[in-house]
């Protein structure tokens, strides 16, 4: 049977574009599923900040009224305009081992982004950083986390037959704790906090770390931008963020860095309890009783930490305020 490609246009249709990841990596054992609600707000234009500069629209393969693939369709002209470029992505791409779902769904991008005046096509990306993108090569045997794609080792097989090839290499490493923090960074950080006049700020509450969210924003947006495809968050987007994110940090796990003069944030480290397992076991729900295994795994002795973000202000980086950073992390990584 032939492939149709429909466009969603209700939130039947929506639901069922999530959904289908969902089907496509049942039981995998390395495949960390994507929170239902939080996916329904990613693609919802009403509530998503991203909207105020992307344009997008999602589609479905079908065969023979079956589901059998999905791609998100994307122009992001924040990123377009500061990398001088006029790029469509593809995201959250899924489908079946076979070429012909694969093709249609990547043509269909294409052609969307043709008409819109593109002339390139780049993926998988989201509407911006903070959306998971890439796609896996290599490690199929290694389970994901909340911020990475896990895809088959077919994907990157179909991409290639299309004539597609690597832009960017991005890399994840799983680093073994020391025991102790090396002398040479202990000597670094404290010549460092005297030399620039740093202090090591931690905090206990959301409370006392909500007068530096906006800070940390700030600086993420100076240290990211060189960064590849990376546009600067808007307030709107920062907003969101922070009030997303801010109530679910183990704030034993934020060390920031912040220079005394003026109480500005020069650098931070943001990390979390690995929350893959508990994932898996929630299926994509925090109701019923989803919330209960994320809340255990962020309330827990964890054996895995994810370390989400850290940056450093241009003009502080190569003059040892990670070390200041790794200083104060690798204690409480071994504490906690």
């Amino acid at each position: 049977m032939a492939i149709t490609i429909k466009k969603v246009s209700t939130k039947r249709e929506l639901k069922k574009f999530i959904r289908f990841n969902y089907r496509m990596y049942k039981g995998n054992p390395y495949s960390v599923p994507d929170l239902y609600d939080d996916m329904l707000n990613t693609f919802n234009k009403k509530k998503n900040a991203a909207f105020e500069f992307c344009e997008a629209d999602y589609f479905l393969a079908y065969r023979d009224d079956k589901i059998v693939g999905r791609v998100a369709a994307i122009i992001n002209n924040r990123a377009n305009e500061k990398w001088e470029c006029k790029n469509v992505r593809f995201g959250w791409i899924d489908f079946i081992d076979d070429p012909e779902v694969s093709s249609a769904l990547i043509k269909t991008v294409e052609d969307w982004g043709k008409e819109r005046g593109m002339t390139h096509i780049t993926g998988p990306l989201g509407f911006t950083d903070f959306d998971a993108e890439g796609m896996l090569i290599e490690g199929f045997d290694q389970i994901g986390t909340m911020a990475t794609i896990y895809n088959y080792p077919y994907y990157p097989k179909q991409m290639e037959r299309m004539g597609y090839t690597k832009d960017q290499d991005w890399h994840e490493f799983k680093i073994y704790i020391p025991d102790g923090v090396p002398e040479k960074h202990l000597r670094i950080g404290e010549i460092v906090k005297k030399k620039y006049g740093l202090k090591v700020m931690k905090f206990k509450n959301a409370k006392s770390i909500m007068p530096y969210a906006q800070k940390v924003f700030r600086t993420l947006n100076e240290s990211y931008a060189p960064l590849y495809g990376f546009a600067r968050l808007t307030q709107k987007q920062i907003d969101y963020y922070i009030n997303m994110y801010i109530p679910m940090l183990r704030y034993d796990l934020v060390t920031l860095i912040v220079r005394e003069e003026d109480d500005e944030v020069v650098g931070f480290g943001i990390s979390l309890p690995n929350l893959s397992k508990a994932m898996q076991k929630a299926k994509g729900h925090l109701f019923p009783f989803g919330w209960i295994y994320l809340l255990k795994a962020l309330k827990s002795k964890p054996k895995v930490i994810d370390l989400y973000l850290t940056g450093v202000l241009p003009e502080y980086q190569s003059k040892g305020v990670n070390a200041l950073l790794f200083n104060d992390l690798i204690p409480v990584y071994k504490s906690v």
